[in-house]
This record gives C-alpha cells, sequence and structure tokens, in this order.
C-alpha cells in the first residue's frame, strides 16, 4: 500500500447526517473539491468508508 492517500470531495455535505459531516470534518475537508493527503492507516481507511459515495480516493 502507499504511504498517502489523497482524497478529495466531490459532493456537497449538504442534506447528510450528521455523522457525515463529522467524518468530513475530522478529515479536514469543508469545501467542494478540496483535497488532502492523509496517511493510509486503517482509521483512515474506515472514515473513507463511511462518505465512499462523496469522496474521490488516489493512491
Amino acid at each position: 500500500m502507499s504511504q498517502n492517500l489523497r482524497i478529495t470531495l466531490i459532493r456537497s455535505h449538504i442534506g447528510r447526517p450528521e455523522k457525515h459531516r463529522a467524518v468530513l470534518r475530522g478529515m479536514g475537508l469543508n469545501k467542494l473539491s478540496k483535497t488532502v493527503t492523509l496517511p493510509d492507516t486503517q482509521e483512515v481507511r474506515g472514515m473513507i468508508r463511511k462518505v465512499q459515495h462523496m469522496v474521490r480516493i488516489e493512491e
């Protein structure tokens, strides 16, 4: 596996459950098209799985 993952928010968090919003805030994604680089860990993979329909992942 790669050391880092690039995660981009591609769908809005408006109208989504609070749990999804909290996960996005935890990853540092607060605006559309914002990209963050996070380490490839079990915790981050779990967060991605929660909002996989709203983000794009690049290894």
